[in-house]
């Protein structure tokens, strides 16, 4: 079976099940919505719903594709050069062991309460994965690819691009997965801090005002938004993995 029609599979039976649970236990709907309920929620005013998953989707696609493009050449830099190996690698591994919420607060004092603390946010929560799994499909490169390829005088570009790159690949793709969830969590995260707009605040003020289909409907936004990203590198994943020779 087509993976795109199990999935859907998977999660239309996970709503029916959910529809069905909620019906016949009769629980309140403060306590635990229906999905029909959400969706009725939805259709009373999807503009304002749309303005606020607008305002988080831009801020964390912008901090992500920041960690992406500086995440990759910081790991390739560090690979090659022992200054930065023991200059920004060792402060990038500090940083990755301080929670990044306790960091926010002081995101918001610095960059104020729009977009822009947000995607320092999801940036410092991106970067890291990215950056240790690139730094690690660089550094594991067949060394013997290398040698041979030295043996026929290739320059350093054509060995990068030819050896070490695609190599790198699978490493660089589950640095992007991995630091999708984080950039999701970090959008949240200051949104639910500081904001005025965004679904973390949408979600946040709901839950001050027990509208708990309106909470319900941001979390399974975030849900679908993570499921769609891991998608999308997947399906691109699969294109650059043509570069590498086939095992089976």
């Amino acid at each position: 079976m087509n993976r795109a029609v199990s999935v859907t599979l998977v999660i239309a039976g996970f709503f029916v099940v959910w529809e069905l649970g909620v019906r016949i236990s009769g629980v309140p709907n403060y306590i635990l919505p229906s999905p029909s309920e959400i969706a009725i929620e939805l259709a009373s005013d999807p503009l304002w719903y749309a303005r606020h998953a607008a305002y988080t989707v831009g801020s964390c696609m912008l901090g992500f594709f920041l960690a992406l493009a500086l995440g990759i050449l910081a790991a390739i830099g560090i690979v090659y050069s022992r200054v930065l190996e023991n200059t920004l690698y060792t402060l990038l591994v500090s940083l990755n062991s301080i929670p990044k919420i306790a960091l926010a607060p002081l995101f918001i004092i610095w960059f104020g309460i729009g977009i822009w603390s947000k995607v320092v946010v999801v940036f410092l929560g991106a970067v890291i994965p990215i950056l240790i799994n690139t730094q690690a499909g660089v550094k594991t490169s067949e060394a013997r690819f290398i040698r041979v390829a030295r043996s026929f005088s290739a320059s350093k570009i054509k060995i990068f691009s030819s050896i070490i790159l695609p190599g790198t690949v699978p490493f660089i793709f589950t640095g992007l997965k991995y630091g999708a969830g984080r950039a999701l969590l970090g959008v949240v995260v200051g949104e639910l801090y500081a904001s005025t707009a965004g679904l973390g605040h949408m979600i946040a003020e709901a839950g001050n005002t027990f509208q708990t289909d309106v909470v319900f409907f941001g979390v399974l936004i975030f849900m679908v938004t993570g499921l769609v990203v891991v998608a999308f590198l997947d399906v691109f994943e699969r294109r650059f993995e043509k570069w590498r020779p086939d095992l089976h």
